[in-house]
């Protein structure tokens, strides 16, 4: 059949005029004008190579299907860096990335992937060859973390070369990868965090106070502008985020836009910071020394730190734990899970069950007690008589 060949082995002796003597196997392969080169599959039985050609010829004709790049894999990465910095590629939600990922993304493949890598061909690196990697980066001692990150970029780069240059297969698919640890999340009980808040500067109530009561990360945090805050209606906006080089930023993902309710408590802080604030406009930066000059975590915590030591607590906090507290605080508070991972700003509800699920309430002996008292209330079910 046209668009198939029949390969056999070097030491084959049909080579030589006489019979197979070895295992042949079939490349398929269909012509992209588009792209004015070949696609090529091998297959280990002509079916398989019939059956491919026929799907292949489709997809070519459709546009669906191009022929493999020839492009190094540092030449391919480098491309999707450029792409993704200029906004033109984006994550699988369709948000650009942050400006902390694509930094994280280029350090990781700098450091570790690229180095042995990078010359290679994008369409010859096979799994094989990232799972010896990977392999090798445990047996270093690597933390999996760290090779999870490591891997990410890599994904992006094959995804995009699979659904848009016609790479045929995309090596990162069935990599079996370390697992993470659990995270553990670090809270304080209310009574604690009352008491660290009070201790504190008067000019930095305000922040801990969001962060402890309202659950909000440190860019959005340093972000948070008076007029997402409605002091009315007691609910703040989140819309916007600030990167350490980029400046402001979209939030983290499309449900870290979100609305979240405040407690009496931080309203009148609020309030409170909102009047020796008058003269500054709505657009003005709620916790920044000036326009576009959000405060740093690192002056935060200087000043924090000394005033509990002066009280002599020696509890210490930190943004990212005021955050965990809320949701246990909410969690405490017998808000549903559902709510709390809109008002936390995660992707799905599971990052909120792997993260608190712990925390949540519920037992063995409770749960059983709750499917008791469903049962007795619904129609009994005579038992079989023997």
């Amino acid at each position: 059949m046209a668009g198939i060949v029949k390969r056999h082995g070097k030491g084959c002796r049909s080579l030589k005029g006489g019979a197979c003597s070895c295992r042949p196997s079939y490349e398929a392969w269909v012509y992209s004008s588009r792209d004015r080169r070949k696609v090529r599959r091998t297959f280990r039985n002509y079916g398989e190579a019939r059956s491919w050609r026929a799907d292949a010829q489709r997809q070519v004709d459709q546009g669906a299907l191009r022929a493999s790049t020839r492009r190094t894999l540092r030449e391919a990465a480098d491309a999707w860096l450029e792409g993704a910095e200029a906004g033109e590629i984006r994550n699988r939600s369709g948000a650009p990335y942050k400006p902390s990922t694509l930094r994280g993304y280029r350090q990781a493949l700098e450091d570790r992937v690229l180095p042995p890598l990078g010359g290679a061909k994008l369409s010859a690196v096979t799994t094989s060859d990232l799972q010896r990697l990977v392999d090798r980066w445990q047996g270093e001692g690597c933390p999996a973390a760290t090779i999870r990150n490591a891997v990410k970029p890599l994904q992006a780069v094959y995804r995009r070369a699979k659904s848009r240059e016609g790479l045929p297969i995309n090596p990162t698919r069935d990599l079996e990868l370390p697992a993470p640890r659990p995270r553990e999340v670090e809270i304080v009980a209310p009574r604690v965090a009352a008491k660290l808040l009070i201790a504190v500067p008067a000019e930095d109530r305000a922040i801990w106070a969001t962060a402890l009561y309202a659950g909000l990360r440190y860019g959005e945090l340093r972000a948070l502008r008076w007029s997402a805050i409605d002091l009315n209606d007691g609910r703040i906006q989140v819309r916007e985020s600030w990167d350490q080089r980029e400046g402001r930023i979209e939030p983290k993902t499309r449900t870290s836009m979100r609305m979240v309710p405040m407690p009496a408590i931080l309203r009148e802080l609020l309030v409170d910071r909102r009047l020796t604030c008058h003269a500054a406009p709505d657009g003005a930066l709620a916790f920044g020394r000036a326009e576009g000059d959000p405060f740093h975590a690192a002056s935060l915590y200087r000043r924090a730190d000394r005033a509990w030591e002066s009280e002599e607590i020696s509890e210490r906090l930190r943004l990212h734990q005021a955050r965990h507290t809320y949701a246990s605080f909410m969690i405490a508070a017998g808000v549903n899970a559902k709510a709390l991972a809109s008002y936390m700003g995660h992707s799905s509800i599971k990052v909120t069950f792997d993260l608190y699920g712990h925390l949540m309430p519920g037992s063995e002996r409770e749960a059983a007690g709750l499917l008791d008292t469903f049962l007795s209330t619904a129609t009994p079910i005579e038992p079989a008589l023997a």
